[in-house]
């Protein structure tokens, strides 16, 4: 029976290089650089812009919320002066008197997750340097009751000539959803007044910029509503993304250097290096072609043995 000649060895395939780009290819990835590097610098520099006035958000309320009351003609805003926002959450004191009988109702103004309505009455200043203004006053929350749009039984004011302790805050935007009777959306100090019974004609020419948050009445009402929460002083997320976004500013450029330097490196396509004698595929070979111990110890003692039958 003939032997069967083993096959020949295949010649080894030359290294074959991928095809280069074009200017026109480096052009059109130097510009989608550009742009993607540039979006992420607006959106790290828009993070920063709110950082910044968060932190001027919790800066005004770290001094003013824990500061004591002063008079209401020291901060309070005149009529038709516009607010301070240096003055938000400081602390005035108000001696007047409340109109209940133009109490509204705030709408969709959860406290801890409880749904429900925040009082709000108007208040005539009586005494001080602004006496005859009227601010209106979110005294507190009150939950539902047997519906969503009627409140559960609504603590009332004290009566007569009370010294009320509000923190300022600044007029909302009049809200453009619509309300049911005697209750708003937002409190806007206008909304609010004409949203009561008899509207707010009334008090044309006396009302503020401000509202009040009540902090306290001397003297004390018999019952009192849920207290209106502290103000949020969570600085928010805004400065880690501002990185993030400057990390991948720099990642899209990185990459594109990167991109560059391996353009001027030897580019081999898939399947190269199984040929490419300098390749890992190659150096494998050459380590499996290693002989072992045994092999070298069997060729040593078939060595010693051809010199002794040589002597012979």
């Amino acid at each position: 029976m003939t032997a069967t000649a083993p096959p020949a060895a295949q010649p080894r395939a030359a290294p074959r290089e991928q095809p280069a780009r074009t200017p026109r290819d480096w052009v059109v990835l130097g510009l989608g650089v550009v742009v993607l590097a540039a979006l992420c610098l607006l959106a790290a520099q828009w993070q920063w812009h709110r950082y910044e006035n968060r932190e001027a958000e919790i800066a005004v309320v770290q001094e003013n919320f824990t500061a004591d009351p002063v008079p209401a003609d020291q901060a309070l805003p005149a009529p038709g002066e516009p607010f301070d926002p240096t003055s938000e959450w400081r602390t005035v004191a108000m001696t007047g008197r409340y109109d209940t009988q133009r109490t509204v109702l705030l709408r969709n103004r959860p406290v801890d997750g409880e749904a429900g309505f925040h009082v709000l009455v108007p208040f005539e200043i009586t005494a001080g340097g602004r006496a005859g203004d009227v601010v209106v006053v979110d005294r507190g929350f009150v939950t539902w009751g047997k519906d969503a749009n009627t409140p559960a039984a609504i603590a009332q004011p004290p009566a007569g000539t009370v010294t009320a302790d509000v923190r300022l805050r600044p007029d909302e935007p009049a809200a453009t959803r619509d309300a049911g009777p005697g209750q708003v959306q937002a409190i806007s100090t206008e909304q609010v007044l004409d949203a009561a019974p008899g509207g707010g004609a009334w008090a044309d020419g006396r009302t503020t910029t401000a509202y009040g948050a009540l902090v306290s009445e001397d003297p004390a009402p018999a019952e009192e509503l849920v207290p209106l929460p502290d103000p949020d002083t969570d600085p928010g997320s805004h400065l880690s993304y501002t990185v993030q976004w400057l990390i991948f500013a720099l990642g899209a450029v990185g990459g594109f250097l990167l991109l560059i330097r391996r353009e001027r490196a030897p580019r081999l396509v898939a399947g190269d290096l199984l040929d490419e004698p300098d390749g890992r595929a190659a150096r494998r070979r050459r380590r499996a072609a290693r002989p072992t111990e045994e092999e070298i110890e069997d060729a040593f003692v078939d060595a010693q043995e051809q010199e002794r039958e040589a002597a012979r």
